[in-house]
């Protein structure tokens, strides 16, 4: 069966448009830019071969799609800016097979003017076809919340911006298959800014309320209450938690060195956010230090070390450099994680509890990164000798909130 649908990059925002593809009825093929061709399970494999999907690895059946969709990752590099290199691999080899009339869209992160600038010129020469005139060529912001039940693909509405009107039309024909809404921006940089504007509106208040969670730690107040009221307020208000870190794949970017000045609110929350990890260590030494114990020598629990709870994903955990940190006070760590059966930090394994209950006893403090589903969190602060709750999901009263 022909498909209809490349999706370039299997990645954590490809294989969600591919699922999206597949239940909407889209014959879909995924063809993967890296690793991430891995993250299917093999019984989820089998369940989207079922509904039209085929994993591809020879770049001919590229060709042969009406629309192809890059989503390969763009993680920060060295400079801080996204790093389009598997960006730009995805296009030489979609460039190869490109033919008239496909509809080619962008929805890695990236800075405004990625796509006419970067992408448009790689694809245009490696197809020898123009963009605009032969093909059409867009940019959607990838809208995924992993993990998040409640918000369907056919209920997010989608962005779309073009390098034409009709490569606006042409995208969001494609998109109306898959979501209840389309919405139109003005173009590629109006919508490549709208996935900036998304990104950093999380990022900064996370960094609001983390430096409140300081704050009010020092003046003895109950954050997780002011939060709770707060969240009342039926407008001008929208309720953000703190937290350890902030991981996942969106990062923040505060365009200096892209622009005549940067986005300083960005920048400080950037700063305030990294401080996290080496605040739950600040606080767990204290805890310990509290209790008669030091932090060289003792036994710590870390609970849920992904980037996000009842997720396996660990891009950007917090976790990794928690436990570096409490490694060199002279801690003794160990991890518990349903979904990571083993875990390393700087190379070095990270020792795994087997029975939650006996290591949160033995251990002289338990910290709650990610509380996944499965855990108990009552039985859990009855059964640990000391237990530190980064998130503030404990009974009121039955653990150490950050």
């Amino acid at each position: 069966m022909p498909a209809d649908l490349a999706v370039i990059g299997l990645g954590p925002y490809g294989l969600p448009l591919a699922q999206a593809a597949v239940a909407a009825g889209i014959p879909t093929i995924g063809y993967a830019t890296g690793p991430e061709a891995g993250s299917l399970s093999p019984a989820e494999l089998r369940r989207m071969r079922s509904t039209g999907f085929r994993p591809g690895t020879d770049p001919v059946h590229l060709g042969r799609v009406r629309t192809a969709v890059i989503c390969a990752p763009t993680p920060r590099g060295a400079d801080g800016s996204p790093d389009l290199g598997q960006v730009e691999a995805a296009a030489r080899v979609l460039a190869g097979q490109l033919r008239p009339h496909t509809t080619v869209v962008l929805e890695s992160p990236v800075l405004p003017g990625t796509t006419e600038d970067f992408l448009r010129p790689l694809l245009e020469r490696g197809s020898g076809l123009r963009a605009g005139r032969d093909f059409h060529l867009a940019y959607s912001p990838s809208r995924v919340d992993p993990g998040n039940r409640d918000r369907t693909p056919a209920g997010t509405p989608r962005v779309i911006g073009g390098l034409t009107p009709a490569c606006t039309e042409s995208a969001a024909a494609f998109y109306g298959r898959l979501t209840d809404k389309v919405v139109r921006a003005r173009g590629l940089r109006e919508a490549e800014t709208v996935q900036l504007l998304e990104t950093n509106f999380r990022h900064v208040n996370i960094a609001l309320v983390n430096e409140m969670a300081v704050l009010c730690h020092e003046l003895g107040v109950d954050l997780w209450d002011v939060v709770r009221c707060a969240e009342t307020k039926p407008f001008g208000f929208q309720a953000f938690r703190p937290g350890p870190g902030v991981g996942g794949h969106s990062v923040p970017q505060d365009l200096t060195g892209h622009a005549s000045r940067g986005l300083r609110m960005v920048e400080l929350a950037q700063q305030v956010n990294s401080r996290m990890p080496g605040y739950v260590v600040q606080r767990a030494a204290a805890l310990l230090n509290e209790h008669g114990k030091s932090a060289r020598g003792a036994r710590v629990l870390l609970l849920g070390v992904t980037y996000k709870a009842d997720l396996a994903d660990q891009q950007g955990s917090p976790a990794h450099e928690i436990a570096l940190r409490l490694m060199e006070l002279g801690a003794s760590v160990s991890y518990h994680d349903p979904l990571v059966p083993s875990w390393s930090v700087l190379n070095h394994p990270v020792p795994r509890a087997d029975s939650l209950y006996e290591a949160a006893a033995d251990a002289d403090l338990t910290v709650l990164i990610q509380p996944h589903r499965t855990y108990d969190l009552q039985g859990l602060s009855v059964k640990a000798q000391l237990l530190l709750d980064t998130r503030g999901v404990t009974p009121t009263g039955a653990a150490h909130r950050l």
